[in-house]
Formats: structure tokens, C-alpha cells, sequence
């Protein structure tokens, strides 16, 4: 079951030509075999990171600018948030910027070999707020395992959201998993590499809370 509704937005212009002309350059193209992170990483990034649902690509790229030294790797299924990430992508010549568009879940159970990532973010997914529809959240114990396979040793799954029930939801499911250490300190404070996003701002106006949760791999 997929965690996601997939929206098909209108293209602007800009959006549909970086697609086109930049996806080369940054794009990762879905199949059904184990990458070679030494080849992607082009051996020159001691870390690596994987951003599950970007939305724009606003907050994604300006993270992967201020940290040249590491390669970040996006997954968003949504074409015009995929198209923004490669207008800013190449605007702002961010060689350290991979972008697949394809369900992360899938790119991370076909394509990712074992103990290759350093970092994992989640920004906001979807919540699914109605009782009924809790089973389509992202955080489930069959997804952490996957990523557990995938983060190296001491490796980080960061966790935003601005409903505090999916961030109880959350804690409860890694609690449930020997493989993860809950390492946050305060969840109300935001760590200094994470950019507020246009949607966090949005929650923010309504009198949403945010959490920022951090669990350390256990290996």
C-alpha cells in the first residue's frame, strides 16, 4: 500500500524544459538492480544522504548547497516538484544532488546496496490523520528494517512533522525496533542543517507543532 496519493500538477514551462535538458546530469533512473555507490558518489562524497519526498526541492537543495562535501540523493514521484529540484539543482551548480523519481520505498528495496547511506530524511510526509488510513503511513516497522539494511552503522533517520500524533506514532514504531537508538534531545528544536520548509511555515501559521526526531542505527 503506498503511503502517498500521486498528484498530477500542472508543468510550467521551465519545469517541463528542466526535465529535459537537466535530468542527465542529476537524474538516477529507476531499475530493478543494486546501484554502485561508488560509481554515484563518483568516490569524492565521504557521506550520503537520501531525502525521502522533497516536495519543491526548495529545502533540499538549499541543504545539499551548504554542504558540498556530501552527496544527497532525493526520491519525490510528483514530476513538478522533480522538474523544481532540477531548475534549483542546476541554478545553484550543485554537482553533490541526485534526484530519482520513483517511489522512494521501491528505490530503496531494489537499488540501494547494504550500509551506504549516512543520513535519511523524512520531512513531513503525509500523516494521514483519519484512523482508518494510519496503515498508509510512511513509518512502519517493514520500512524501517529496509532502511535499516541501507544506513551504515551509527548512520541517522531524521524525522519532521508538524503533527504531533504521527510524531507519538513514530516514536512508538522505532521503540518497537532493536535496531534503532532514539537519540533526540529535544524534539522542538530544530536541528541547524535542516531549512524551514514552505510547509512547515504553513503548519506553523495554523498553531502546528513541530518535532524533529532523531534515531540512531544499531548495528
Amino acid at each position: 500500500m503506498k503511503s502517498f496519493v500521486r498528484h498530477h500538477g500542472r508543468l510550467t514551462d521551465g519545469q517541463r524544459q528542466a526535465l529535459t535538458e537537466y535530468w542527465p546530469a542529476f537524474g538516477i533512473d529507476f531499475t530493478k538492480r543494486r546501484m554502485d555507490m561508488g560509481t554515484i558518489a563518483e568516490k569524492k562524497y565521504p557521506q550520503v544522504v537520501l531525502e525521502i519526498g522533497f516536495g519543491n526541492g526548495e529545502s533540499f537543495i538549499t541543504i545539499a548547497k551548504n554542504h558540498p562535501e556530501t552527496l544527497f540523493i532525493g526520491a519525490e514521484v510528483h514530476r513538478p516538484g522533480v522538474g523544481r529540484a532540477l531548475l534549483l539543482a542546476q541554478e545553484n551548480a550543485c554537482q553533490n544532488v541526485k534526484i530519482i523519481a520513483h517511489d522512494a520505498v521501491e528505490f530503496i528495496e531494489h537499488m540501494l546496496p547494504d550500509n551506504c547511506l549516512d543520513r535519511v530524511q523524512l520531512f513531513f510526509p503525509d500523516p494521514w490523520h483519519k484512523k482508518r488510513h494510519f496503515k498508509r503511513r510512511l513509518v512502519q516497522p517493514h520500512f524501517c528494517r529496509a532502511l535499516h539494511r541501507v544506513l551504515k552503522p551509527d548512520a541517522i533517520f531524521h524525522v519532521a512533522t508538524d503533527w504531533v500524533p504521527y510524531a507519538e506514532h513514530v516514536v512508538d514504531v522505532m521503540a518497537s525496533l532493536a535496531g534503532f537508538s532514539d537519540i533526540t534531545n529535544n524534539p522542538k528544536e530544530k536541528p541547524s542543517y535542516r531549512p524551514e520548509t514552505k510547509f512547515e511555515r504553513r503548519g506553523l501559521k495554523l498553531g502546528h507543532e513541530v518535532r524533529d526526531l532523531c534515531f540512531k542505527t544499531v548495528k
